[in-house]
């Protein structure tokens, strides 16, 4: 029983189960050996049908009263419990087929290139709120819903969340976005203004984490290898307690969490979004591992970049 928008964007190739972004998906699937069934709102399932399904699918839908949750009648015509298969599920969408990577690598650039576009007419008196706006009007127009959009000027850059305030920009500042399109997440954070004091010192952080994540390995051991680096790049060693150091990505922001606890195996062709941070200071963005090493999905070659490790890693882009 298939009833989270990860699972169920996985599962259809990419639908868009959301009329809310806040709200639950507005159906569900029982995946069964005999074949599907979809539990679909009744006042969306005309869209869905036009817009969203391929069309033999269309047989296959149940219409829902609109005032029962389509989980709810996914459930009650019986199966297992999503939450009960969740590791297996996730360890099934978690290797790329060439399909999605094609269509994670195209979302990527898009919204890699929505933050050049945007950021580079950012001025220090812009507010935070008016350079959100920006962006996330941007990443709609290319069709990708803004899932989250952060932005912290000079004054607020020590939050590691910072919801948008009418705080100036000031001097430097901060943008994370997720944007999620066919069901998939990029995950970026970018810089305007001045280069920040350990800037060098968090790209060397990431990449103890992308060294350590290696396919055959477990997701806690590359956490481990990773936290590890705080201490070794001379920055408190508790350093990773005061923020999720990210992890695996794709149909959810992070899939999972990266924590001493997640036993995941990591594959070849799993995308990763790992992102240190240290107060001032944060490197996130959106990545494939395979056989060939990493490729930056999240890549507009318009940025400004250093060579770290033999990687192209974004640094601060001056205010014009």
């Amino acid at each position: 029983m298939l009833t989270s928008h990860e699972a169920i964007s996985w599962y259809l190739e990419g639908v868009r189960t959301h009329v809310s972004l806040a709200g639950p998906p507005v159906l569900a699937v029982r995946a069964a050996d005999d074949g599907d069934t979809l539990f679909v709102a009744a006042n969306e399932a005309d869209r869905l049908i036009a817009e969203e399904l391929l069309p033999e699918e269309a047989g296959r839908i149940v219409r829902v009263p609109w005032q029962l949750p389509p989980a709810v009648a996914a459930a009650e015509a019986g199966g297992v419990a999503e939450a009960d298969v969740a590791a297996p599920l996730r360890a099934a969408r978690a290797s790329l087929l060439p399909a999605e990577r094609e269509r994670y690598r195209m979302l990527g650039r898009e919204t890699a290139e929505v933050l050049t576009d945007v950021l580079r007419d950012a001025q220090p008196a812009q507010s935070e709120r008016a350079l959100t706006g920006a962006v996330s009007g941007a990443l709609a127009a290319r069709g990708i819903d803004p899932l989250v959009v952060l932005v912290a000027g000079a004054g607020r850059v020590g939050y590691r969340h910072p919801l948008p305030t009418t705080a100036p920009l000031g001097e430097r500042a901060m943008v994370v976005v997720c944007g999620r399109r066919h069901g998939l997440i990029a995950n970026a954070t970018r810089w305007v203004g001045r280069a920040g004091a350990d800037d060098e010192r968090v790209l060397a952080v990431e990449r103890a984490f992308l060294d350590a994540s290696v396919p055959g390995i477990r997701l806690n051991e590359a956490f481990a290898a990773g936290i590890a680096g705080y201490a070794a790049q001379g920055f408190d060693a508790e350093e990773w307690r005061r923020h999720h150091q990210g992890g695996p990505t794709g149909y959810a922001g992070r899939d999972p969490r990266a924590t001493s606890d997640t036993d995941d195996g990591i594959v070849d062709g799993q995308a990763f979004a790992w992102n240190p941070t240290v107060p001032g200071g944060k490197v996130e963005d959106t990545m494939v591992c395979d056989g060939d090493g990493w490729e930056v999905l999240t890549l507009d070659e318009r940025w400004p970049t250093v060579e770290h490790a033999g990687l192209r890693r974004p640094v601060a882009m001056p205010f014009r």
